[in-house]
């Protein structure tokens, strides 16, 4: 099959219409109000990168530079949220232009990073979990609302998408085998706690507390297969631990792929069609199919027009201004499947924009 070319998938808008509408959403991420760092700062400049580089503008690149040479001028003291820092661009940014500065300063990031204390084999993220009440009002069991007042610490599947990717990413450019080897560590740390026999993750775990939590949000599917693919492209193809994370993301590309639905799209938990509308999941998956389809790691036949329908998706749920719709609020975390189906959604931010404009980036060559 000519990607692409499949009678029954859905008629994309031109290359000249994809590259107009990348336009207005690479305007949109350099307008977003990144903090240096915190959750969506990753897909956020990722995706300034890719768009620059599919326009062939520098703004975008000039951009990201401007940013992380200031945060390399003074990383110090570093904070728990230092973990979300984008590293896979900031290690690409201090590649292109070979600025020491930033090295030294992600070297050091990359210490602080690996000098957290562990649990299930994970660097700890949170010391008091970032649990809500749920979205939806739906009144807590005594256990979990004793949870809710004193938060245990914890681990989400978002994570996945920091530490082993940046590990990875700075371990090669550096050869450094320490860095590699943690950061496939804990891609398998992330996979041994929170992928499901079905190949789908829960959201997170808690410290001291057994089981898993939210099982099926959409865009916590996304942030794992980002995570899992740029270690995948990090590391050698005979690493040892390669397998294992290939397998994983394999498991959750056909995964999901089973629960796509007709239009391209996915509910907001995946397997509940009361969850309502995310739009940023189907930006994830756009990314993530077409970028395991260029690793070769999976049957193309199958991935490619589930890449193209929810690559229509996407794009049929971004607006005239280049804004992406139905993207939910940061969810945080609950115990409550019903938080997150009923969690706010019609925002703006660097988790829906990111993606998106990936989207358009990552497929342009397989559309060609």
């Amino acid at each position: 099959m000519k990607l692409g070319q499949a009678s029954n998938l859905p008629t994309l808008p031109t290359r000249e219409a994809r590259v107009e509408l990348l336009e207005k959403v690479g305007k949109s991420l350099l307008g977003m109000p990144y903090k240096s760092w915190n959750f969506g700062d990753s897909t956020g400049f990722e995706g300034i990168l890719e768009t620059g580089r599919m326009l062939k503008d520098p703004t975008y690149f000039a951009f990201a530079e401007g940013w992380f040479r200031a945060w390399a001028s003074r990383p110090e003291p570093f904070k728990p949220l230092d973990c979300t820092a984008p590293g896979v661009a900031m290690v690409e940014v201090a590649r292109e232009t070979d600025n020491q500065e930033i090295f030294e300063s992600l070297n050091r990031l990359a210490a602080y990073l690996m000098g957290r204390s562990k649990n299930r084999g994970i660097y700890d993220t949170w010391e008091s979990l970032c649990l809500i009440p749920p979205y939806g009002g739906e009144e807590l069991p005594a256990e979990e609302a004793q949870w809710l007042a004193t938060p245990p610490g914890g681990t989400c599947i978002d994570c996945l998408h920091f530490d082993p990717p940046f590990l990875t990413a700075l371990g090669k450019e550096s050869e450094n085998e320490t860095l590699i080897t943690a950061g496939v560590e804990q891609a398998h740390a992330y996979i041994d706690a929170l992928q499901k026999e079905n190949g789908i993750f829960d959201h997170f775990f808690m410290y001291g507390v057994p089981g898993t939590w939210a099982p099926g949000w959409g865009r916590g599917q996304g942030w794992a297969l980002l995570g899992m693919l740029d270690v995948l492209k990090n590391i050698p193809l005979n690493h040892p631990g390669r397998k294992k994370i290939e397998d994983a993301a394999k498991k959750l590309i056909y995964s999901m792929i089973d629960l796509q639905r007709e239009d391209g799209r996915w509910w907001c938990v995946v397997d509940s069609d009361k969850s309502g509308e995310e739009g940023s999941t189907a930006g994830f998956m756009t990314t993530g199919f077409a970028r395991a389809i260029k690793l070769g790691i999976v049957d193309d036949a199958v991935v490619e027009p589930s890449m193209l329908k929810a690559l229509a998706g996407v794009i049929g749920d971004t607006n005239s201004a280049g804004q992406l719709q139905n993207v939910t609020a940061a969810v945080f975390a609950s115990t409550r499947r019903s938080h997150y189906e009923f969690t706010p959604r019609g925002f703006s931010v660097p988790w829906g924009q990111g993606p998106l404009a990936m989207a358009i980036c990552e497929t342009d060559e397989l559309l060609k």
